[in-house]
């Protein structure tokens, strides 16, 4: 492989786009060809031996570079990153640039081999490892410290030099894809490996559960209409479902591990070595040796990180809980209200009242889980996390208390406390639905329709300017680099989770709960595939064997 990786490619080789840079509009061109050079030089120079041009556009468009590589540095890069790939006898191995005929799908010179997804996680890979070596600042930026095996990237990054770095749409690709996902009338699957193959392991998991989750929701729906028409005053009805609740509960989480394993052992990701995890982005620190590498990089107190955990964040969390539980008091006051109101006038509108109060409550508890994720995200950045497994650990941990507590604190109040058991059936159809409306709306309508009244401002402008280069490339940077970053899976697990939650706690008081979580999945497979095709920009794929912390959550 060190031989392969030590004959430079040429510098104008055309090449194929698959990944942009944006660099400040202020950036000096010092800097600017350093980091190219670093880019391109090889990688016993300390480079990424990768292929990167200049859009070549009008001034304002100077500071985009368009990065690829050849086929060989492409395949080479797979080996390094530990690529799984499938043999011809059918198992799986970590692909060997000098075994490459043993593999499935190789065709000549195996141009065909890697998936654009690959190449581009590829790419990003070697961008982060691009590192320091006697630099001892950026050039022409003093303030912007560098030190031997610190991460160029992540310095330009923090240092606000570079915008972003993110992976080009392959057009025709897309558009076969979004046909099959949701522009297709049918009643079928969707198309999850090919959803894996153009946006990586980690979204073909998510709407592999998605889809999973909603199918495993159908017995509970199809079991809960005839259900729900029995005598609501038989207690032991609801003895009996609660306990169907309990086993279908555990049993489809126990299936859904079997079958993620299957999954991403087809995929190659289930027997891939885990990489050591480096420090993240925004952690800092005085600079010091790690004791396992033998790199320079920063050092923080562990002591120091736990006095801020305990002392800020924990009674930060507990004040929040209380405001959750102050807010639902103000609920059941205005329950009150409306209940005496309606047996004092009763009339048609006096009846509509009684539903006002908790479709307040649910639109303050989605405004309420919104501010504090972003507070929580504050917070957990402040803590200082080395690791981003540990940052995401700690996120999640407070984000999901706060959540359970603000939206199952008044279900539960309703019921061992107050025991009205008609009371909590029209509070939980209510968030139910609320909920699901808002989060449709929120989540996806409202950044489509943004998105595309913003693609039609930029096209005219790319219209009007002086294109001497591919103008529907050109066209596609200017659409995507100002498209809203996905910012993972997070959210979407998050709502999946407390769905969950609704339908195997109080599913057996209120059986249609099943059918209004089947409904909202369904419509939020139509509407995620749209916002990842239309409304965000192509995330880097990333390898991904389960669905990490939210199955111990879960379970």
């Amino acid at each position: 492989m060190k031989r392969g990786l030590s004959v430079p490619d040429p510098p104008d080789l055309e090449f194929r786009p698959l990944v942009v840079i944006e660099l400040a509009k202020d950036t000096k061109e010092e800097t600017k060809e350093w980091l190219v050079k670093k880019i391109m030089d090889k990688k016993k120079d300390g480079g990424c031996q990768l292929l990167i041009k200049p859009l070549a556009m009008p001034k304002e468009d100077e500071n985009i570079y368009l990065v690829g590589g050849s086929t060989k540095r492409l395949l080479l890069g797979a080996e390094a990153v530990g690529l799984v790939k499938e043999c011809i006898d059918g198992s799986m191995k970590p692909f060997l640039y000098s075994n490459h005929k043993e593999y499935k799908d190789w065709i000549e010179d195996g141009e065909t081999f890697l998936s654009m997804a690959e190449c581009q996680y590829i790419i990003k890979y070697e961008l982060d490892n691009l590192r320091s070596r006697e630099e001892k600042n950026i050039p022409g930026y003093s303030n912007s410290k560098l030190y031997p095996g610190k991460s160029i990237l992540r310095r330009l990054q923090t240092s606000r030099i570079m915008i972003q770095v993110f992976p080009l749409h392959d057009k025709e690709e897309l558009k076969r894809l979004r046909y099959q996902w949701y522009l297709k009338v049918r009643l079928d699957f969707q198309p999850i490996d090919q959803i894996r193959n153009y946006f990586g392991d980690t979204l073909g998991l998510y709407f592999g559960f998605l889809e999973y989750f909603t199918m495993a929701l159908m017995p509970m729906a199809f079991l809960g209409i005839p259900y729900y028409f029995f005598a609501w005053e038989d207690y032991d009805k609801y003895v009996i479902f609660a306990t169907f609740n309990l086993v279908w509960s555990t049993v489809i989480l126990e299936v859904w591990k079997r079958l993620s394993s299957t999954m991403t052992y087809r995929w190659g990701t289930l027997i891939t070595k885990r990489q050591f995890e480096e420090p993240r982005p925004g952690f800092h620190g005085v600079l010091g040796v790690n004791p396992v590498t033998g790199r320079k990089e920063p050092v923080y107190s562990s002591l120091k990180r736990q006095l801020r955990i305990y002392l800020v964040s924990v009674p930060f969390v507990c004040g929040s809980l209380y405001l959750a539980i102050y807010v639902m008091m103000i609920y059941f006051d205005l329950e009150n209200w409306a209940i005496a109101y309606n047996q004092e006038q009763q009339s048609t509108l006096s009846g509509l009242v009684l539903y006002v109060p908790s479709i307040l409550y649910a639109i303050v508890i989605e405004i309420m889980n919104r501010i504090y994720k972003f507070a929580a995200i504050v917070l957990t950045s402040w803590e200082n996390h080395r690791l981003e497994s540990s940052y995401q650990n700690h996120l999640v941990l407070k984000v999901l208390v706060f959540n359970i507590v603000n939206c199952f604190a008044s279900l539960f109040y309703i019921a061992f406390v107050m025991c009205d058991m008609k009371l909590l059936r029209q509070s939980l159809a209510t968030l139910l639905i609320t909920s699901q409306i808002l989060n449709q709306f929120v989540e996806s309508l409202l950044p489509y329709w943004l998105q595309k009244r913003s693609n039609q401002k930029i096209k005219k402008k790319v219209k009007a300017m002086n294109v001497d280069t591919d103008y529907t490339l050109v066209e596609q940077i200017h659409v995507e680099k100002d498209m809203d970053t996905y910012m993972g899976t997070f959210d979407d697990y998050l709502e999946l989770f407390l769905l969950f939650g609704y339908v195997s706690l109080f599913s057996c008081v209120y059986p249609l709960a099943a059918i209004f979580a089947v409904l909202n999945n369904i419509t939020e497979m139509y509407s995620d595939a749209l916002k990842m095709c239309r409304v965000f920009k192509r995330p880097f794929s990333q390898p991904s064997a389960s669905i990490g912390v939210w199955m111990g959550m879960s379970t």
